[in-house]
């Protein structure tokens, strides 16, 4: 047995754009549900939302039956999660908070074996299927994806020498912490958040590095897109659902007498 190819990697390798649900039910059958609609990929939050690695685990194992590319964002830069979580399988990760070169360094290096880098061994895990993957170690770098997340107005910055950390797929804009660390909590969409993402944004898309981000916009994800944002999440599977329950709830009520 083989190891499939990561469709996400090469398609943002070869800046196809890429659409995105964010995931943060933490629930394998709520995951099920939205895995089957079709998008490029999906984010399954640790950072913000109450997953533990049963629950990512079993969300991993939803998207793994459809076309889908299921990342993680684990909850923090830290080289022991990193190694459980592409041990389950996670097919790529969004690293959090980077400020750095060094720290953009230390998550690439978490997802190497050595010499290369510091991710510990093991042969029988779901991601090599058990040791049935006969490549698993010689291509698995090669296809899993690493994106790192500026969140402030120091990490963009920096924004081309994170970009350009050797083992870094794209950078991922966080613009509700990029709003919070210039006064502006709460509104993430303010021309003020977007005037600091753009010009960064514009330096790595010139370098020729894939850049993404979130918004719940969606019209302003699809303008992004064409300005030549990668990869961009349109949604949140938890904002969906509330707006789904309002908005009914909403409807009813109007129409009764």
């Amino acid at each position: 047995m083989k190891l499939p190819p990561n469709s996400f990697t090469h398609a943002i390798a070869a800046h196809e754009k890429q659409l995105g649900l964010w995931i943060g039910l933490c629930s394998p059958f709520v995951a099920e549900i939205t895995a089957p609609a079709g998008f490029d990929w999906a984010l399954i939050d640790m950072e913000h939302a109450p997953n533990d690695y049963m629950t990512v685990s079993g969300q991993l194992q939803a998207f793994a039956a459809t076309r889908t590319t299921a990342l993680v964002r684990p909850e923090w830069n830290d080289p022991v999660i990193v190694k459980r979580l592409l041990d389950l399988g996670a097919q790529g990760l969004l690293f959090p908070m980077i400020q750095t070169v060094e720290e953009a360094e230390k998550a690439v290096a978490a997802t190497r074996y050595p010499p290369r880098g510091v991710r510990g061994v093991s042969g029988m895990t779901r991601a090599s299927r058990f040791g049935r993957v006969t490549d698993y170690f010689e291509r698995v770098e090669d296809e899993t994806t690493i994106l790192v997340q500026l969140e402030t107005r120091d990490a963009l910055g920096r924004a081309a020498e994170i970009g350009a950390v050797d083992g870094v797929h794209g950078v991922f804009f966080g613009p509700a912490d990029i709003a919070a660390d210039i006064g502006l909590l709460g509104k993430p969409l303010d021309p003020a958040v977007w005037d600091l993402i753009r010009p960064a944004a514009r330096t790595l898309m010139d370098m020729g590095v894939p850049v993404g981000t979130l918004v719940n916009d969606p019209a302003f994800a699809a303008s992004l897109l064409n300005e030549g944002f990668t990869f961009v999440a349109c949604g949140q599977d938890n904002v969906l659902l509330s707006k789904a329950t309002d908005n009914l709830l909403a409807t009813v009520k109007d129409k009764m007498e």
